[in-house]
């Protein structure tokens, strides 16, 4: 009764295993990408301000205009002046990922995409008829790095789109300045679109550095490159399903009439969170990274401790990707600790066949001591 397309898409691996875990209070649950952290207190009184004020109308399709001003600054302290006309406001993430393959790709087109991901960038492209050519990381002692030749060769004349999310979910790896000039300077020569998934891209620990690497540093105004952004991971909005995009004029101006046949438009009330957000972004986010770093400085030493384990510490997101000695099919090894040692994982298999084998954790916690917890469970159930 429905597409074909639509009828084969896999439903959610992490999913399989979190549900063999629900209902249950013991068991310490790093399966989903988000913090254990609730949404700070002024963004959500900023919500119930807004609630309170009545705002449960329509806004303008790309977002509140103060929003979309706001995110051209915040942008703009980040990667130099972007404008507020080349901004549109999405319900999300995802939804900002799903307008720009509605906007770039359709039957028959190719996209590229660089793997393992996060399966909806794959699965968008699909469901809109296109076909999807994947282009594998390659893993060196435990890190993931990009094989730059063979990227540079997947892309053609023929290639309509380039899907790069980096930092990546669920590896964490990320781009280099090079690699990125690289790629840019192939794809203005290709004719070829870059979206790009950056949502991740505070999430980073190199000395020094307030973001990652992103491609707006180095692109113009006017390069097909469309950068996707969400509220979700960097000011703890998960559930609140609030994104961006930044595009050339042209496609924003376009742009709007998608949003009108997707979702009108965010709702006001979430948007007016989003403002609240980032009013005190350069006081919140460093604050977050520097506890996701602890996070992450807890966790991957702890898991290359352990017999058997090869993990790298990754530059960015909010994931130890690891693998087990001996465990090659991840769906089934993740049910264990589920069930033998209340350990909820992602397995890697939920991110493409690239990495079968794989555990992903999100190391986003308030305390720690539960993420020591949590591989105190994991020796347990390999039996160490």
């Amino acid at each position: 009764m429905i597409r074909p397309v639509i009828a084969g898409l896999p439903g959610s691996k992490i999913r399989e295993v979190a549900n063999a875990g629900l209902g249950r209070s013991d068991v310490l649950a790093f399966w989903f990408g988000e913090s254990d952290e609730v949404t700070p207190a002024f963004v959500r009184d900023a919500a119930a301000a807004s609630l309170a004020a009545g705002d449960t109308f329509y806004s303008h399709n790309l977002g509140l205009p103060e929003l979309r001003e706001a995110l051209a600054r915040y942008t703009s302290s980040l990667h130099g002046t972007v404008g507020p006309e080349r901004i549109a406001v999405t319900s999300s993430g995802v939804n900002a990922l799903m307008l720009a393959m509605q906007a770039l790709a359709g039957a028959g087109d190719e996209v590229v995409a660089v793997v393992p991901v996060w399966p909806n960038l794959t699965a968008q492209p699909q469901i809109l008829g296109a076909q999807v050519k994947r282009v594998p990381l390659k893993v060196d002692h435990g890190a993931w790095r990009l094989d730059l030749p063979a990227l540079l060769e997947a892309v053609t004349d023929r290639t309509r789109v380039l899907l790069v999310n980096a930092p990546n979910n669920p590896t964490g790896w990320t781009l280099e300045r090079a690699e990125q000039q690289a790629l840019l300077d192939h794809c203005r020569r290709t004719g070829t679109w870059i979206v790009a998934d950056e949502v991740y891209e505070r999430l980073y620990y190199r000395e020094g550095a307030r973001c990652a690497p992103s491609f707006l540093d180095i692109a113009s105004p006017e390069d097909r490159l469309v950068v996707v952004h969400s509220f979700s991971k960097s000011f703890l909005m998960t559930g609140w399903r609030l994104g961006w995009l930044v595009a050339p004029v042209p496609v924003i101006e376009a742009m709007g009439k998608l949003i009108e046949f997707n979702t009108s438009c965010a709702p006001v009330f979430v948007q007016r969170a989003g403002l609240a957000a980032l009013s005190q972004a350069d006081e919140f986010v460093p604050a977050l990274v520097g506890r996701l770093k602890t996070c992450r400085d807890t966790l991957l030493p702890a898991l290359a401790a352990l017999p058997g384990v090869s993990v790298a510490l990754p530059d960015g997101g909010m994931y130890a990707f690891f693998r087990v000695e001996g465990q090659d099919d991840s769906l089934a090894f993740a049910k264990r600790p589920v069930a033998e040692a209340g350990l909820g994982l992602a397995p890697g298999a939920a991110f493409g066949p690239e990495a079968e084998g794989w555990l992903r954790w999100c190391f986003a916690s308030r305390d720690p001591a539960r993420l020591e917890a949590g591989v105190g469970r994991l020796a347990g159930a390999l039996g160490l």
